[in-house]
């Protein structure tokens, strides 16, 4: 069964402003929603083959004993604590480009395939994430992670989508509204770092 611990932790990595949302909303702004929703398709995709990475490596480390179960927790629970951190100072750095130059479907979904498939932080994210929510005494810690990376992969999904449908009307407001989005970018770093926290306190 997934945690809503998962849901929500899940939802609050995906909404944070990174390479993926920015080519998604930026497509949205200049080729409009259906553009939006192609280039949200694509960088769903580009996740998939550091998911297969992480959760192959993962398996073969979980099976070896506890311990490394709770190594691997903490680790992750640092990395996430480590994520927002950065989060927050960095916050207010988010910036839109408005130009674009992809016009058809193929040039859209390559490009934001490759935006992710070739950002080497996604594997190291997963590989610190998914161990956080794995039930300790699973029978199947490899199903149950296959699992929890499709929930992942739909939550993204619908998050880009929606990003980018809502990008032509809210422009204005992401444009100019610079302080809004700092402040926005901080109240999601501090929840992540609650939920690193919580998550590596947690017995199972």
């Amino acid at each position: 069964m997934i945690k809503p611990e998962f849901l929500l932790a899940s939802l609050v990595v995906v909404l944070i402003p990174g390479t993926g949302v920015v080519y998604t909303i930026t497509t949205g702004l200049t080729l409009k929603w259906r553009a939006s929703i192609v280039a949200a398709i694509g960088c769903t995709l580009g996740i998939i083959p550091h998911i297969l990475a992480s959760i192959l490596g993962l398996s073969a480390l979980l099976n070896i004993s506890a311990q490394v179960f709770s190594v691997l927790k903490w680790t992750g629970a640092i990395y996430l604590l480590y994520l927002a951190w950065t989060m927050w100072r960095e916050a207010g750095t988010f910036e839109i480009n408005k130009k674009s130059t992809e016009t058809s479907v193929a040039q859209i979904i390559i490009k934001a395939i490759a935006i992710n498939l070739l950002n080497p932080k996604l594997t190291l994210f997963f590989f610190a994430f998914l161990p956080l929510f794995v039930s300790k005494n699973s029978p199947s810690p490899t199903v149950e992670m296959i699992m929890l990376s499709a929930v992942f992969m739909g939550i993204t999904f619908i998050v880009f989508a929606v990003y980018g449908i809502l990008a032509s009307g809210i422009s204005a407001y992401l444009m100019n509204s610079s302080k809004a989005i700092k402040r926005l970018q901080q109240v999601f770093a501090v929840i992540l770092a609650g939920f690193a926290v919580k998550l590596a306190l947690s017995e199972k």
